[in-house]
């Protein structure tokens, strides 16, 4: 009788610890098998730079993966094995990959023959042009680490290529782009006593210069050339930037602004830049500019109005303005949010989808919950058709509206400098067989 008992109450012990855990396991399946199935239709489960890519053979459905993405959502579990859910959100920070236990999941590139986005480069980001090299996210590979990494070991190896002869250039380097990569390269370069320029139509900084007041950049330990290690995993873009300025400031860097670079040619073994400030000679070149390219734009009637923007510097400059951000994207939403924060403001934002998907998680978050306390407006299945003086014309759901307005921001995206690469004579992808990944179990 008391063996019985005890077997009850292990019974009962079991299907109450047991029951729960199942239901929330079989919960957390039907969520993920619907997300994955939502991501599918929408496309954005493929990768657009950097990506986890997982063996499914390998994989034992741990899920620690999926609890260190710092962006959520763009891993699940399913079917009891871990699966991308929005390859969108993933930016590459690579906090899975280690997180694996049994090395089920890489984060890179993969195989590139099918993309038609990512230029070919050996181990040292040289393209197939020798002596022509990219750095930071042109090349796919995304995050101020990488950038800065990349920039330094370019200039490191054309330190070692270059050897003790001098070359017979104006400049042993240009560098076309002053963000972290172009910056890492400059000063690796600084460091060596090579002979350079760097080039940038805007300003020192690169993207994050187009970053809302006070965001936080999430860098990870890096060692910054002539500064040191940067130990700080996340830093605001003002911080991150007065390290910057601070470094240029104590060396004397000279940074060529407002210059754009429209083509690159190679002629009797040295490079000819081209530029808005005329043609310069080097040796070597880096491309160390962004993937967004030239702003895209609507094209429609009133964009040329000096009240049409197309990024946000300082979201403080605006207060007591009636506002509207076009586009769905984490550019559109951080200036959304950002705005909507300002004193007197009225903010809304136009995507012709039905909602938000290519979005970090985060920013998801941030303006739903403004949405819900009223602070933004949405206008989803809509888009501009006319800008007028002191108002903005929407297509939305079949109907048209005129909103009272005094800026606009247009984030529909940028249209990328591919063409010019291949101008250049650089290969992509798509013209080759190689793959960079090979899959080795770890023990």
């Amino acid at each position: 009788m008391e063996s019985i008992i005890i077997w009850y109450f292990t019974i009962i012990l079991i299907a109450v610890i047991f029951i729960p855990y199942y239901i929330k396991f079989r919960r957390s399946q039907k969520q993920n098998r619907e997300r994955k199935k939502e991501a599918q239709e929408l496309g954005i489960d493929r990768p657009t730079s950097q990506f986890p890519f997982i063996n499914q053979t390998f994989c034992i459905g741990c899920g620690s993966c999926v609890l260190a993405c710092p962006e959520g959502d763009v891993l699940g579990i399913v079917y009891g094995k871990a699966t991308v859910i929005n390859g969108l959100r993933c930016i590459g920070h690579g906090f899975c990959e280690p997180a694996c236990p049994v090395g089920a999941l890489k984060v890179g590139l993969g195989d590139i023959k099918e993309r038609d986005d990512i230029p070919i480069m050996d181990e040292f980001n040289q393209t197939n042009v020798p002596g022509l090299f990219i750095a930071g996210e042109l090349g796919g590979i995304s995050l101020i680490r990488n950038a800065v990494e990349q920039g330094k070991r370019v200039v490191q190896q054309i330190v070692s290529q270059r050897g003790e002869t001098p070359s017979d250039a104006p400049d042993d380097l240009i560098i076309v782009g002053a963000g972290p990569a172009g910056m890492s390269a400059a000063l690796e370069a600084h460091r060596n006593g090579l002979k350079y320029k760097i080039f940038d139509q805007q300003d020192m900084g690169g993207t994050i210069l187009k970053y809302p007041r006070q965001k936080l950049v999430m860098t990870q330990p890096v060692e910054i050339p002539l500064y040191g290690r940067l130990n700080k995993s996340e830093l605001e873009k003002e911080q991150l930037l007065e390290i910057w300025y601070s470094i240029i400031n104590k060396h004397q860097i000279i940074i060529h602004s407002g210059i754009y670079v429209s083509g690159v040619r190679k002629e009797n073994g040295l490079f000819n830049v081209i530029s808005s400030e005329g043609e310069f000679k080097s040796t070597y070149v880096v491309l160390a500019m962004g993937r967004r390219g030239t702003p895209r734009k609507l094209e429609i009637p009133g964009e040329n109005k000096s009240k049409v923007l197309y990024q946000l510097i300082d979201a403080q400059s605006y207060q007591d303005k009636k506002i509207l951000v076009v586009g769905g994207g984490d550019s559109a939403v951080e200036a959304a949010v950002g705005l909507a924060r300002q004193k007197g403001n009225s903010v809304t934002i136009s995507y012709r989808k039905e909602k938000f998907f290519r979005i970090k998680k985060k920013n998801q978050d941030r303006i739903l919950e403004m949405i819900d306390g009223k602070k933004i407006k949405p206008l989803f299945n809509s888009s501009p058709t006319e800008i007028k003086d002191h108002s903005v014309t929407i297509e939305h759901q079949d109907k048209t509206i005129e909103i009272p307005n005094d800026f606009i921001f247009i984030f529909a995206g940028g249209i990328p400098p591919f063409q010019m690469l291949k101008e250049m004579g650089i290969k992509f992808g798509g013209e080759t067989k190689t793959a960079v990944i090979n899959w080795t179990k770890t023990p």
